[in-house]
């Protein structure tokens, strides 16, 4: 009998290598943390990172996003490691993306294509499946001719054009249909939530909103007592939860929503401005900051530009630092292991100037449960004032 033939079925992890633009007055620790997070998308979407290339420019080249030395470089290290994509931290143009897929023979993404691939694979409910179907669709209408160039490449390739002009027409078309087909269903969901929201109305609503991966779905779990999909990796709460909530006599209604992120591709944004409304329309705001990421002022910024875009900047906030078991003060000398490792007080961190700029604001470990009584008593003492406010003659009740 002849040897049995094994196959392995194990998934095959892409590799892959990032490509950063550093602009004139950038520092060196801000590239660093725009492609560690890239990295970190890479890895959330279940592939391995190699290598990282960058280069110093005004602006980047409008035919093939780097120099055509730097592009080389690149693609003499992808054909020798045998690198399966390239991914780029910016948004490539269509234009961009066919050149350097012309000349790199590999798989090219870019920081959108990746976050809506993510986005694709974390979509649980018929709402973030139909909003993110539509992002992606609205993205490759401008790049469907990328789709037609393995018709070049064929050979006696003349008299292939018409054919493949008919086909992206074709395919213009389908997608266009589709698009619309998509903005209606999501207009029925929304009139579907909006309904819900309504329903719900009379109880003070409460969102945590945040960077992404920095706690909100632990934060989540503790108070209501739910399970809600946590883990370390971005965007792992894409749907928004909402639970009914009870401290000590007061019930309210707590939300957790999609994290947020620097560069968010723009259709995405727009697609999921339906599913932020639970932040539009809450009655406070946890705003979750992860205080042991080196650069969660960055983070903190871009989430109040978001609220701001959201027309939710002013609403009552609570910041709520969270992570505090893993938090390295910056003048830690790197030098001295002891002085490195020794942690901060909860009395240091309310002397900080974290707790002077941030009013009112708390710092806690939601994983390993510290300070969390001082944190719902605060939460209690905010709901209570809206609620008297609201039904004045229910405030016998406190």
């Amino acid at each position: 009998m002849g040897k049995e033939k094994t196959y392995d079925t194990a998934v095959k992890q892409e590799r892959a290598v990032l490509v950063g633009v550093v602009r004139p007055g950038e520092k060196p620790e801000e590239t660093k943390e725009y492609l560690d997070e890239l990295a970190f998308l890479v890895d959330t979407a279940g592939g391995v990172v190699e290598n990282t290339f960058t280069q110093k420019m005004q602006k980047p080249d409008r035919g093939t996003f780097v120099g055509t030395g730097k592009l080389e470089e690149i693609k003499a290290y992808v054909k020798s490691e045998e690198i399966d994509m390239v991914v780029f931290d910016d948004e490539l143009s269509p234009s961009q993306l066919r050149n350097i897929e012309r000349e790199l023979e590999v798989k090219i993404l870019d920081r959108s294509n990746l976050i809506l691939d993510i986005f694709a694979g974390r979509a649980q409910t018929a709402q973030a499946k139909t909003q993110v179907e539509l992002a992606q669709l609205q993205y490759l209408l401008p790049r469907l001719t990328r789709l037609w160039t393995h018709l070049e490449r064929q050979k006696g390739g003349i008299g292939m054009r018409g054919p493949g002009e008919t086909q992206i027409e074709s395919d213009r078309r389908m997608i266009l249909e589709k698009i619309s087909l998509l903005k209606g269903r999501l207009k029925l969901i929304d009139k579907q939530n909006e309904t819900q929201r309504k329903n719900r109305a009379a109880l003070i609503r409460v969102a945590l909103v945040g960077y992404t991966n920095v706690g909100k779905s632990t934060i989540m779990n503790m108070i209501s007592k739910s399970e809600v999909f946590a883990e370390n990796k971005l965007f792992a709460t894409l749907d928004t939860t909402v639970r009914k909530v009870v401290i000590e006599n007061l019930p309210f209604l707590l939300s957790d929503t999609v994290g947020f992120i620097r560069k968010l591709p723009h259709h995405l944004v727009e697609c999921f401005k339906s599913t932020l409304d639970e932040v539009r329309e809450a009655d406070i705001l946890i705003h979750v900051v992860d205080v042991s990421h080196a650069s969660f002022e960055d983070q903190i910024n871009v989430v109040n530009e978001t609220l701001k875009d959201l027309g939710a900047r002013d609403k009552d906030t609570i910041v709520v630092f969270n992570k505090i078991d893993a938090y390295v003060s910056p003048e830690a000398d790197e030098f001295n292991e002891e002085e490195e490792k020794a942690p901060f007080t909860l009395e240091e961190f309310k002397k900080s100037w974290m707790a002077q700029h941030n009013t009112p604001s708390l710092f806690i470990s939601a994983l390993h449960k510290e300070n969390l009584e001082e944190f719902k008593q605060l939460l209690y003492d905010k709901i209570v004032a809206l609620h008297v406010e609201r039904y004045p003659y229910d405030k016998l009740l406190y």
